[in-house]
């Protein structure tokens, strides 16, 4: 149980580390906006979220005199409120046709840049989100998110307001590959093993991800009694769903369900005049997990998780006529991963 606090130990202090490094740009919505306005706000903050910042929105009041220092005034205040290190206004009534940008530098003022698009242009939503994306990332190369995640590439510069898009790129990822370990246990008297995991998923939506897991090959746990000793590998594969909290923020809790199957092979030693057998069982499992996820850099990510599986025809070991330990009735997880959005 010493290895598996530590892994417990460990990831607790990854995630306090990695909390510091929370970046934000606030999105203005209107009092009333409209389905497109709506359409380019969602857009807007997939491909922030796609890129490693925190994304928080901001109500713009429903007095719509505010104008010039009253604005400006308005904006600090969100700044300040939110710790956004940018503000972004979209402008039109109805349809979409500019994104406004309000860079906070540290020197307490402010530098405005304009992102526009003629009117009638198809895919608008789309194109005002990307070429935003790209103002920031040319004009915030002094904050940690953007010195961090890219300081090996060269600052893009924004399109100019009238250039025709014909093609954009991909709104944002949908593939998760995590890699990582999982330490499991029973409440029998199984010793903990550590077993390499890795895990695929797709996100369907924000907030909900179909999963695929297999984990195996590692050490093997053990138990031991006077009538003999027993060391037992496991190995799983699993499908579920994950449904993850709040998955726009830097942290997020998540719970998920998952249905496989779990294979296990006992290596039993008999004391004489005991003789010894070695089982080998294919058996059904269902497994639930809750944990939480921390958004490092990027499209990086890490997540440590809990786990109870059951497993369905279940293992139990015997020494003599004696039950030592069962296994999967249930067997008790807690994995550590890490992955990236392709």
């Amino acid at each position: 149980m010493n290895r598996l606090w530590l892994v417990i130990l460990t990831s607790v202090v990854l995630v306090w580390a990695g909390s510091a490094f929370a970046a934000a740009v606030a999105i203005v919505r209107p009092p009333t906006p409209s389905a497109d306005i709506d359409e380019t706000l969602s857009r807007l903050r997939g491909e922030l979220l796609s890129v490693g910042l925190e994304v928080v929105i901001a109500d713009r009041p429903a007095d719509d005199d505010l104008a010039g220092s009253d604005f400006r005034a308005w904006v600090e205040h969100v700044v300040a409120e939110h710790g956004a290190s940018a503000v972004t206004v979209i402008g039109g009534d109805d349809v979409p046709n500019a994104v406004d940008v309000w860079l906070a530098k540290a020197s307490g003022r402010f530098e405005v840049a304009k992102v526009a698009v003629p009117p009638n242009t198809e895919n608008a939503s789309q194109i005002l989100a990307l070429r935003t994306i790209e103002v920031l990332r040319a004009n915030l190369l002094d904050v940690d998110w953007a010195a961090r995640g890219r300081s090996d590439s060269p600052a893009v510069a924004p399109p100019p307001a009238d250039m025709h898009q014909e093609k954009a790129p991909s709104q944002s990822a949908h593939l998760g590959i995590e890699v990582g370990a999982a330490a499991v246990t029973s409440l029998d008297g199984l010793g903990t093993a550590i077993m390499p995991t890795l895990r695929a998923g797709w996100a369907v939506r924000p907030w909900i991800e179909v999963q695929a897991a297999v984990a195996g090959a590692g050490t093997r746990s053990t138990v031991t009694t006077t009538a003999g000793s027993a060391r037992v590998s496991q190995q799983y594969g699993l499908l579920g769903g994950c449904y993850r909290f709040r998955s726009e923020r830097r942290l997020w809790p998540f719970f998920s369900l998952s249905l496989g199957v779990l294979h296990t092979a006992v290596e039993g030693q008999a004391k004489s005049p005991n003789d010894a057998y070695s089982p080998d069982q294919w058996s059904f499992l269902v497994d639930g997990s809750m944990g939480t996820g921390l958004r490092l850099f990027g499209r990086y990510y890490m997540t440590l998780a809990a786990h109870v599986q059951i497993a369905e025809p279940y293992i139990a070991i015997h020494f003599a006529d004696t039950v030592g330990t069962v296994s999967g009735r249930p067997n008790l997880l807690l994995t550590f991963t890490v992955g990236a959005w392709l």
